[in-house]
């Protein structure tokens, strides 16, 4: 059964909106988008060549989808560690709305969301992954479908935007597993699923107050 791992860009106040570019998406009156762009670099672009190579399949929300449709087809060499994989392996999209996808590949998935992506997991060998696709990851964290978690920090505050962990997520564990900074200060932190939070207390005992 494959593994299903979430790689996502945010900022120290952990907005996720937008990273890529002005235009990617405004939604809510959203004007920093680009963020993450000054922050490339070697180290960056090793991570990320690292995660393609053991992907098997993709797991995508609409918006990401569209986004990386109007891109990724249209960069033709074979050699490129992240168009290659695009272009060659399936991928899946979450949508109520998309019919005929024209991205050679894709499936449309839009029935029940945790028996489908786990049907996905199952025939998938190498890594399914999911990039970016915000309410999409939301939904599968809710349902403790992700099991691993590449979370990029990137050193910026902006004070809008869309969080990835925003306000009602359901309360959930990680376990650390792997950690390395950019040389331009991005935090990449890795984190397996690991349950339900446990809580305790610092509080003195009350023979000890």
């Amino acid at each position: 059964m494959g593994k299903l791992t979430l790689t996502a860009f945010v900022t120290l106040d952990g907005v996720h909106q937008a990273p890529g570019g002005p235009d990617e998406d405004r939604e809510g009156g959203f004007v920093h988008g680009g963020w993450s762009f000054p922050y490339d670099d070697e180290d960056f672009g090793q991570f990320v060549d690292g995660v393609f190579a053991g992907v098997g399949a993709f797991l995508l929300g609409r918006r990401t989808y569209d986004i990386f449709a109007g891109y990724w087809p249209k960069v033709t060499d074979l050699a490129n560690p992240i168009a290659g994989k695009l272009n060659s392996l399936p991928k899946y999209v979450a949508s109520s709305s998309l019919k005929q996808p024209e991205w050679a590949g894709t499936t449309v998935i839009g029935g029940d969301l945790a028996k489908e992506v786990t049907e996905i997991k199952e025939r998938t060998e190498g890594e399914l992954q999911i990039h970016g696709s915000a309410v999409l990851a939301q939904s599968l964290l809710a349902l403790d479908l992700i099991d691993t978690v590449n979370l990029l920090t990137f050193p910026v505050v902006l004070g809008t935007g869309r969080r990835l962990f925003a306000d009602g997520a359901v309360p959930t564990a990680f376990r650390h597993t792997a950690a390395r900074v950019t040389s331009k200060g991005v935090a990449i932190h890795t984190y397996d699923l690991a349950g339900r939070p446990e809580y305790g207390t610092f509080e003195l005992p009350e023979e000890s107050a």
